[in-house]
């Protein structure tokens, strides 16, 4: 049944409670058969209806962020006038700075897209062999210098692709690949850094420390030396005879 025809039958009362449905599936038929039925009037906004009831002295009436309706009065946005902006022509000249970091995007020639040549020249990849003997400011240094340079092929492979150049991409791609290579090596041989301090911890919480070692070491040393020859001084003696 629809609910119109259930809330007049409800109202004049020719369905008793029993026969109403659960309160939390329809409340508002319980709300007429508790209640007294309240007297409403419609209300509508528009200019016709609304034009008898007085002047309307809400100054926000027709203000929507979402229809993007502005005020009808102007609002003031600071006690102090704004600046306006200088054109092109009365601006100063700025000194170019050559060494700007923005630069490190851009190939030397300080152009967007890069040449072949520029991306073919390029050597192998760091070993672990030559990365186990850098310090972690020289790693450090290492790995950013790699970000820079991805970055300045991801730019050159950007300028690429709009311009629809068709070339350029398979020397940028092993450039890159070999960055990623060496990137990988820095991690692995961090990594390798990481397990040797865990494992001196794990020693040095056992009690070891490493004065024991080197004195072990002294000793050994000692024992495998060989025996000096008694008849050495008696030898070199008669020679200078």
């Amino acid at each position: 049944m629809h609910w119109p025809a259930v809330a007049r039958l409800v109202q004049h009362g020719s369905m008793a409670m029993a026969e109403l449905p659960p309160p939390y599936l329809a409340p508002s038929l319980h709300f007429t058969m508790t209640r007294s039925p309240v007297q409403t009037s419609s209300f509508s906004t528009t200019s016709a209806v609304a034009a008898g009831r007085g002047r309307d002295m809400n100054r926000t009436r027709g203000v929507s962020a979402i229809h993007r309706t502005g005020t009808r009065f102007k609002l003031s946005a600071s006690k102090y006038p704004l600046p306006k902006p200088v054109s092109a022509d009365q601006m100063k000249a700025r000194p170019a700075t050559p060494n700007h970091g923005l630069w490190g995007f851009f190939p030397p020639s300080h152009e967007a897209l890069s040449t072949t040549e520029y991306d073919a020249a390029f050597g192998r990849p760091w070993s672990v062999q030559e990365l186990r003997n850098k310090s972690w400011d020289d790693l450090h240094k290492l790995w950013w210098v790699c970000v820079k340079e991805r970055n300045r092929i991801a730019t050159s492979n950007l300028e690429r692709s709009r311009l629809k150049a068709g070339f350029g991409d398979h020397e940028s791609n092993q450039r890159d690949d070999a960055i990623v290579v060496t990137q990988k090596t820095i991690k692995h041989v961090l990594r390798e850094r990481y397990y040797a301090w865990e494992e001196a911890n794990r020693l040095y919480a056992k009690g070891y420390r490493p004065q024991d070692q080197d004195t072990m070491e002294e000793a050994a040393t000692e024992e495998l030396a060989p025996a000096e020859d008694p008849f050495k001084e008696d030898a070199v003696k008669e020679t200078k005879l």
